[in-house]
């Protein structure tokens, strides 16, 4: 084998990747990309320049949703890196059962998202859902969880941080994990306190854990639509609009050229948001 052939055969083995690449992610998006520049069915496609893009920054509803998008992104991802991190302390810990808990925790994120829906949606039924059932029995009367438009929206971004934070347990898991012991007995030398452990060690040092939680859990809420139309529908109302169930409501309607142009614009409000706030994550990691 010569010294360029040499060079060249590590690159065969990114080929099949490639091909994949452009074949699943790189040729659809393009395709995308021209449809929402048309008015289409299957049958044939007019083009139609940027009207579809109008058309959506008109739909009435957009506000509504946008302004949902956001608060449930940044209560789930929020509560996601809070909770997740918590129990990541706990469960990193000297606690014999441990283990069990972990796979008990982690268990909802393998459930399918529309069952989890269909299930929470009849568990929190305001006169047959076994949650008002039980506050019934000790005197409290439970509110219509996805009937009133000031509890619809924080009941299902709850229900997605109980099926998600197993996701964030794992990765905060790992972080801790990966954080070399010696630091702690240097800390334990000195007289640290389980405190100082926390604040001084296992929250900096684990940065790089939280930070992909921080990220992950953002661009998940951004791009959430299953668990919210399986438990609501977007409704009451336009209470638990998102971007994406706009998106498909029109996909329902028959416009598929603005429901194509409707999925660009969310593609590019997450890379909008997504990458400046990846880069202000990583100004923060620490080096072990």
């Amino acid at each position: 084998m010569n010294k360029s052939s040499a060079k060249s055969y590590p690159l065969l083995f990114l080929v099949p990747a490639g091909i994949i690449y452009v074949t699943l992610f790189l040729i659809p998006t393009l395709a995308s990309l021209g449809f929402s520049m048309t008015r289409w069915t299957l049958a044939a496609a007019t083009f139609t320049g940027l009207d579809n893009f109008a058309m959506f920054f008109s739909e009435p509803s957009l506000n509504i949703g946008l302004r949902n998008t956001l608060i449930y992104a940044v209560m789930t991802s929020v509560s996601k890196v809070v909770l997740g991190f918590l129990l990541a302390v706990l469960l990193t810990s000297s606690l014999r059962t441990k283990n069990a808990l972990r796979a008990v925790i982690f268990f909802p994120t393998l459930v399918s998202t529309i069952a989890v829906g269909i299930i929470f949606s009849h568990l929190l039924h305001p006169s047959m859902g076994a949650v008002n059932q039980g506050l019934a029995l000790v005197g409290i009367q439970g509110p219509n969880w996805l009937g009133d438009p000031h509890f619809a929206l924080v009941s299902v971004a709850l229900v997605d941080v109980w099926k998600g934070v197993g996701t964030a347990l794992v990765i905060f898991v790992a972080g801790i994990l990966a954080i070399p012991p010696t630091y702690y007995e240097a800390l334990a030398i000195d007289g640290g306190s389980s405190w100082h452990k926390l604040v001084h060690l296992t929250l900096p040092l684990s940065w790089p854990a939280t930070s992909a939680v921080i990220l992950l859990s953002f661009i998940g809420g951004l791009r959430s639509f299953d668990l919210v139309w399986a438990m609501t529908g977007g409704g009451p109302g336009f209470a638990t609009d998102l971007v994406a169930s706009i998106i498909y409501k029109q996909y329902q309607a028959g416009f598929y050229g603005l429901a194509t142009a409707g999925n660009v614009i969310l593609v590019l409000l997450v890379l909008a948001l997504a990458l400046p706030l990846q880069k202000l994550l990583s100004l923060r990691e620490v080096d072990l």
